[in-house]
């Protein structure tokens, strides 16, 4: 589904110098349903998503995906700030062979922006992109799902919508998904990798993996 080779990330510190999170990635992230990405704050967990996903280049290395893989779910950066909410999920639609009209009511459903759909993107609250973007990438259907925390946005009634919407979408592809919870990582996963130090360990077996996050966190 997607491999990782050679991958290499850094990024610019004070000083002069440089900060790497990864370091010479090689990796298989094939799974039956999904993979849990485990690692401390600061270890490159979101780096790593968006460079999966391809809205971040990696320094050096290659990423090999198969079948459709999406953004970072509720990743609201994918959208045009000038352009409306409606008119950003048409250039998505178009982008994945979608009907134009199909997902613009679906996303205006699930999203629940009402007038804001013709507003511009940059006039939203991060709430509002979030709930935009959640709802965008719910309507196109992928072979993999990446997600960076599974964070609902609003009451009550609209977290407990976004997440069963997106369980019956997990039932039919894989998930690649950073959460600090490991009931969520249980829930989704099959197996999990722990990112530290710019490496990063494949294990079959979850408890191994969170095993293995306790040994480096010191608890």
């Amino acid at each position: 589904m997607i491999r990782l080779h050679e991958v290499s990330k850094s990024y610019p510190v004070g000083g002069g110098g440089r900060v790497v999170v990864l370091d010479r990635v090689t990796a298989d992230l094939d799974c039956a349903r999904g993979i849990g990405i485990l690692g401390g704050n600061g270890a490159g967990k979101s780096t790593l998503v968006r460079v999966i996903s391809g809205s971040e280049p990696p320094d050096a290395g290659r990423v090999a995906r198969s079948g459709r893989v999406s953004w970072p779910l509720g990743l609201g950066g994918t959208f045009q700030p000038s352009l409306t909410g409606r008119e950003n999920v048409r250039f998505v639609a178009r982008v994945y062979g979608a009907d134009p009209d199909a997902m613009v009511g679906e996303v205006d459903e699930f999203a629940e922006l009402g007038r804001f759909m013709d507003a511009p993107v940059s006039t939203y609250s991060n709430g509002m992109k979030a709930r935009l973007a959640f709802g965008v990438s719910l309507a196109v259907d992928f072979d993999a799902y990446l997600v960076d925390e599974l964070v609902g946005v609003g009451d009550e009634r609209f977290r407990r919508k976004s997440r069963e919407a997106f369980q019956a979408k997990a039932r039919h592809a894989k998930v690649i998904m950073v959460s600090h919870e490991a009931r969520t990582i249980r829930e989704y996963c099959d197996r999990a990798a722990v990112l530290h130090g710019g490496r990063l360990t494949v294990y079959n077996d979850l408890d191994e993996a969170f095993q293995a996050h306790r040994r480096i966190m010191g608890s």
